[in-house]
């Protein structure tokens, strides 16, 4: 397979963009199942960028069926080293308005199903470290990069991750509020947090769509309303992302990320199977060859 060191997840509007060329897909199998969709890799600038649609093309995947693990295994595979995530997002403060990108950096999990959180378990148990779940340096050079592009550009908050794929009640949201959080979406969690156990780096550019349901004097949060907001700005988001590629190309920063697993793995390394080794060996194989 083509090697790849930074990769785009998002929607379709990303890997359409008109910098885009020599544009191929490839098919990606994993031991956690198929991807999204096949990924899309193409030119921008001088480098090769890996694109992956979230909810697949058409958007026909739910937040909660949304294959976490598969994504980000295979962008692993694909030698992935930092990878920028861009959602929609509802806003929990008044400043932070519909059209605006926020570049959080905390993250609250309040998922309630199984989505696939973890590469590890059977066999091998390793604690990952993510006091700071997205990366600094990475999420720096895309506010940067936001900023470039004439948008209003928020940097800092926390981004708490419900459920879906409704949307919240009005308790729920006045909830999110009373505990401080900035912004609410449905897919940064766990996706943050399997792209730091696979040692890349990860960073959120979050499009805010609309308020929620708690503002008194503003409309309550629609699926039209959200696709509305959010295709005014994919002209920004695709420039943002290709700003911030070419910054990467000329300085991609080496981080903590790159090394999270250093440590994190508790499982001596005489119990842990081939067969895992095997298994996991694009993300444990420089600690425990296959």
């Amino acid at each position: 397979m083509e090697s790849v060191r930074f990769a785009i997840i998002g929607g379709s509007g990303l890997y359409t963009m008109p910098e885009l060329s020599d544009v191929r897909e490839v098919p990606i199998n994993t031991p956690f199942g198929p991807p999204s969709d096949t990924v899309r890799i193409g030119t921008l600038g001088d480098e090769r960028v890996a694109f992956l649609p979230r909810h697949g093309r058409g958007h026909v995947l739910t937040p909660g069926e949304v294959p976490y693990r598969a994504n980000i295994f295979a962008l692993k595979s694909l030698g992935a080293t930092h990878v920028i995530g861009v959602s929609a997002c509802g806003s929990l403060k008044e400043e932070l308005a519909p059209g605006h990108v926020v570049i959080p950096d905390q993250l609250f999990d309040f998922t309630k199903d199984e989505r696939g959180r973890t590469f590890f378990g059977h066999g091998l148990v390793a604690h990952i470290g993510v006091a700071d779940p997205f990366c600094p340096e990475l999420s720096a050079m895309l506010a940067e990069s936001v900023a470039e592009t004439g948008a209003t550009v928020h940097r800092g908050g926390a981004f708490v991750t419900i459920e879906g794929p409704r949307f919240s009640t009005r308790a729920e949201s006045q909830v999110w509020r009373g505990l401080g959080f900035s912004i609410v979406g449905m897919t940064t969690s766990p996706e943050a947090y399997l792209a730091r156990e696979a040692e890349m780096a990860y960073a959120i550019m979050a499009h805010v769509t609309d308020y929620d349901v708690w503002h008194q004097t503003e409309a309550a949060v629609t699926t039209e309303m959200v696709l509305s907001v959010f295709q005014k700005n994919i002209t920004l988001a695709q420039q943002a992302v290709v700003r911030t590629i070419h910054k990467l190309t000329a300085n991609a920063p080496v981080c903590s990320c790159h090394s999270a697993l250093a440590g994190a793995m508790a499982t001596s390394p005489d119990k842990i199977s081939a067969e895992m080794r095997q298994r996991l060996e694009p993300i444990i194989g420089k600690y425990y060859p296959a």
